[in-house]
């Protein structure tokens, strides 16, 4: 949603800033009105520490990548000359080439944090950055304010209450579209050439994470749309709860990633521990294995499409790795890419890449993304469906 970076979302997730470092896998490219909406990517706790790890020469570090050091030094620069800090930073990691890599400020980032149990202040739209510099409407939230206020998906963000957007790092588009519920925000769109201008009144908006079905034939569908707090043991319980000797689709699509934690304990409902990805920091690997006790017999499918992203990649490709699921559906997204936040001394926070993340194969799926094992379009999760059917699930 646009407001703060949804982007995403494998997710190595933004932590709330008081509870210390957490990597990230974030697709910043996708913006949160509002504040995040799962798109970005992070890991909590289990993988605190990884900020401790000594940085690669730059000989060896990760092509397009920005040095740490360097975003640092020019903010701390900016700040005692009295200038700000995270502009002097965006800049920098703006030059580097780091297509992930951006800068938020400490209300950015708080707002971010917030996203990460599924709910924001915000105009409820997904938009991305353009080739050209503009920011594109991606996709409206059914029901929110900006659908309510006519928005489409394909219309461009030309200006934010007279603030010119085009060019404009995303961070900076976030502060912009930000802002107390129930205040209005003038937003004038480009639409199909047309000029439209929309008055939208900010709302605290939420959104169910994880939703379950039951179709005929003992199947169950459970859609992840983003991987916030809580969705993996929400995923558990689905199936837990689903009927004994049904199959499972495992709906992915259009989910932009999300906390890492949660991804792996998503993953952790089907497998009885073992690997899920691995993922190297400034050129140290690093392991995220399942938890045991997983249900390893129940036939499943998971769906996949363009919008399955980062976190939601990791787990298709733990998955399938594994060959514990059909993958059905159309490639993945393709964002496997690393990002540690660090902190600024003006409060602002940098987050850039620092390595990949693999699947249990080895894959990498940054750029790639995912092949599905089974080709599907408009009718997937049909092909799902009959794709259970040949795995023994229905009548």
């Amino acid at each position: 949603m646009l407001g703060l970076p949804s982007i995403p979302a494998s997710s190595l997730r933004p932590r709330d800033p008081r509870r210390g470092a957490a990597l990230t896998l974030t697709f910043a490219a996708v913006v949160a009105v509002g504040a995040v909406t799962g798109c970005w990517d992070r890991e909590d706790t289990a993988v605190a520490a990884v900020r401790t790890g000594t940085p690669v020469p730059a000989a060896t570090r990760t092509a397009g990548t920005a040095d740490r050091e360097a975003v640092a030094r020019a903010a701390a620069e900016a700040v005692a000359e009295g200038k700000s800090g995270k502009k002097a930073a965006q800049e920098v990691v703006s030059r580097s080439g780091d297509r992930w890599g951006t800068v938020y400020d400490q209300g950015e980032y708080a707002a971010f944090a917030e996203g990460l149990d599924g709910h924001w202040t915000g105009v409820g739209v997904w938009a991305v950055r353009a080739g050209d510099g503009a920011i594109r409407v991606d996709t409206v939230q059914p029901g929110g304010p900006a659908d309510r206020a006519g928005l489409r998906a394909g219309d461009r963000l030309v200006s934010v209450d007279g603030h010119a957007v085009t060019g404009l790092a995303v961070g900076d588009v976030v502060a912009l579209l930000r802002g107390a519920a129930g205040t209005p925000v003038v937003l004038n769109l480009n639409r199909d050439g047309a000029a439209v201008t929309e008055t939208v009144l900010r709302q605290q908006l939420q959104t169910e994470a994880v939703t379950v079905r039951q179709l005929a034939g003992d199947v169950t569908v459970i859609k992840v749309g983003s991987f916030t707090r809580g969705s993996g043991e929400r995923v558990r319980a689905a199936v837990r709860a689903a009927p004994a000797g049904g199959g499972v689709v495992l709906d992915l699509r259009g989910n932009r990633g999300g906390l890492v934690d949660e991804a792996v304990a998503a993953a952790s409902a089907f497998l009885d521990g073992g690997l899920v990805a691995t993922y190297d920091v400034r050129g140290e690997q690093r392991v995220m294995n399942a938890a045991p006790g997983g249900d390893t017999g129940r036939p499943l499918v998971a769906l996949v499409d363009g919008g399955t992203m980062s976190a939601a990649e990791l787990v298709t490709g733990a998955l399938q790795d594994r060959g514990r699921a059909v993958a059905v559906g159309s490639r993945t997204f393709g964002k496997g890419s690393v990002q540690m936040p660090t902190a600024l001394p003006d409060g602002s926070v940098a987050e850039l890449t620092v390595g990949t993340y693999r699947t249990p194969a080895g894959r990498n799926l940054d750029g790639s993304g995912i092949t599905p094992d089974v080709p599907a379009g408009d009718r997937a999760e049909e092909r799902a469906v009959t794709v259970l059917g040949g795995l023994g699930v229905g009548p």
